[in-house]
């Protein structure tokens, strides 16, 4: 994929970029089709073919493939020069000559100076500070999401699945992860025994074939935070996750990871 995406930048792809609160990045190009991922405020891509009002891309952040909708976007016109990360539970508000926005949190504000910021010929003005959030606020953020309802696809407050929970979570502390539960195993080190568990490690788990179907953020050596059904904290054992509403087990523990090194 790392060859694929350098490919389309060196070959001056066009790039857009997400003006709506998100957008939804679909397996395919009809409206039917599965919600793979959503696009945030502020994220960028490229575009990589168009067809029938959809059009193909490859995100910029975590290099994610799929189709949105050609009228949800914007070309840029000039090269993003910095972004900082919404982090304010569940948006900032900004407006512009357009209107107001809402910008979720996770999202990307381009281009900050002061409370403006502009993206093509618009310029946006936050009603809200941008709060800078580290490693350390990990727990914090995960918590503002506690009962935000399942969202296959999702990555905002208002739907999340289990992946996109702790990937925008470790954004908004400044840690750039892939977007599906067995790309993000695929990174980080080995944690060994549950006894030397930090908050922020990540617990994978898996299906009778072995394939990584669920990810989760570990509080501590025997609390998880994750979204199933909702975002919820349960407890986690050598076996897996047993669910603290259901008192039954309902994940199978695979592996753990540390993604802060």
């Amino acid at each position: 994929m790392k060859i694929f995406y350098d490919f389309i930048h060196l070959n001056n792809y066009m790039t857009g970029i997400c003006v709506l609160s998100n957008i939804s990045l679909r397996r395919d190009h009809e409206s039917k089709s599965e919600i793979v991922s959503q696009l945030l405020f502020g994220e960028t891509f490229v575009v990589i073919e168009q067809s029938d009002g959809w059009t193909k891309v490859v995100t910029d952040d975590d290099e994610y493939t799929g189709w949105i909708s050609s009228k949800q976007f914007e070309f840029l016109q000039s090269p993003i020069m910095g972004k900082d990360i919404a982090t304010s539970f569940p948006f900032l508000r900004a407006n512009s000559s357009k209107g107001d926005i809402m910008i979720p949190a996770g999202s990307s504000i381009p281009n900050l100076i002061g409370e403006d910021f502009k993206i093509n010929d618009i310029v946006y003005k936050l009603a809200d500070k941008i709060i800078k959030c580290s490693i350390e606020n990990l727990e914090e953020v995960a918590k503002k999401y506690l009962n935000v309802p399942y969202f296959w696809g999702g990555r905002s407050p208002f739907g999340i699945d289990c992946s996109g929970f702790v990937q925008t979570v470790y954004k908004q502390c400044g840690i750039q992860l892939k977007r599906d539960a067995y790309q993000q195993a695929e990174h980080g080190t080995q944690v060994s025994f549950l006894e030397e568990i930090q908050c922020g490690d990540l617990a994978f788990f898996d299906n009778d074939e072995g394939r990584i179907i669920h990810v989760g953020m570990m509080i501590d050596k025997n609390k998880i935070i994750h979204a199933s059904g909702k975002v919820r904290i349960d407890t986690l054992d050598n076996f897996g996750i047993l669910n603290m509403e259901e008192n039954q087990y309902t994940h199978k523990l695979r592996i753990i990871k540390r993604m802060i090194v």
